[in-house]
């Protein structure tokens, strides 16, 4: 999707969008009204597909210890979404230092994966109830994080450990804890391990600045927050409730429009 009247601009922020376990693009586009945003603001949003037995159901990534087909069939997304960028750059006027990913779910640890593998080309990253779901996570470079995840999650849960509830079948997994996950970015990033901490409502927002390369880690805990997509759309008809208190969309902007990957070499 490219904004509204964009013209001939000549290099616009690119932020990736990733569908959760079992989703598609399009369902992705409904929840987190990221084509709103982008007409707002001017940046291109592009919506990858997963692998899975049909073009619009049942797709996942190969996110490290989830989800579903990409992972048991090994999928290399990370080299897929390598070369996606690659051709989007080729393709569109993107702005090189001005790339993001964002994605909930098993999208939410493909984003934690990307910073892991990608850290030369992600700005940022915006990952809403997912986990830092790898073995081994070594990125070259800071990446700055901007993180949902509600108390009552029971897929993916606050404190990490087996889903209570799961949308795909046959999948045993013990997800990383929020505090765990978060944790790995503050230590990586350099960040000040003491937060500006906020609350509001049933949301606090802690901040954890000072990180190398201007990096920030920014944690949003939705105080009896289910599995959604705070101030979106419900992912299917049985989905948890979105809180309305925040916008995950608007937040993440907010957050992305403030990074910058400064190259110093050939990014990888």
């Amino acid at each position: 999707h490219r904004p509204e009247g964009d013209g001939d601009r000549r290099s616009l922020p690119l932020v990736l969008l990733f569908h959760g376990g079992g989703g598609n693009p399009w369902s992705c586009m409904r929840v987190t009204g990221f084509n709103r945003k982008a007409d707002e603001a001017g940046f291109i949003a592009v919506y990858p597909a997963g692998t899975g037995p049909r073009r619009r159901q049942g797709l996942t990534w190969n996110a490290g210890r989830c989800c579903g087909p990409a992972q048991h069939e090994g999928v290399d997304d990370v080299g897929f979404i390598r070369t996606l960028v690659r051709h989007l750059k080729e393709t569109l006027p993107v702005d090189p230092e001005r790339i993001y990913a964002a994605g909930i779910s098993n999208g939410g640890m493909m984003c934690y994966r990307l910073a892991c593998e990608m850290s030369g080309i992600f700005a940022a990253v915006g990952p809403v109830a997912g986990a830092l779901n790898l073995e081994r996570c070594r990125p070259a470079r800071p990446v700055s994080v901007i993180a949902f995840h509600g108390t009552a999650d029971l897929y993916v849960r606050y404190d990490g450990g087996r889903p209570r509830k799961r949308v795909l079948p046959g999948h045993d997994r013990e997800d990383v804890s929020v505090a765990d996950s978060i944790g790995f970015w503050i230590n990586h990033n350099g960040c000040r391990p003491e937060p500006a901490k906020e609350t509001s409502g049933a949301v606090t927002r802690e901040t954890y600045a000072g990180g190398r390369e201007n990096s920030e880690v920014v944690l949003y805990t939705i105080r009896g927050g289910g599995h959604a997509w705070p101030g979106g759309a419900k992912g299917y008809q049985e989905g948890d409730e979105p809180t309305g208190e925040i916008s995950a969309t608007d937040l993440m902007w907010d957050f992305f429009s403030r990074h910058r990957r400064v190259y110093e070499d050939e990014p990888r």
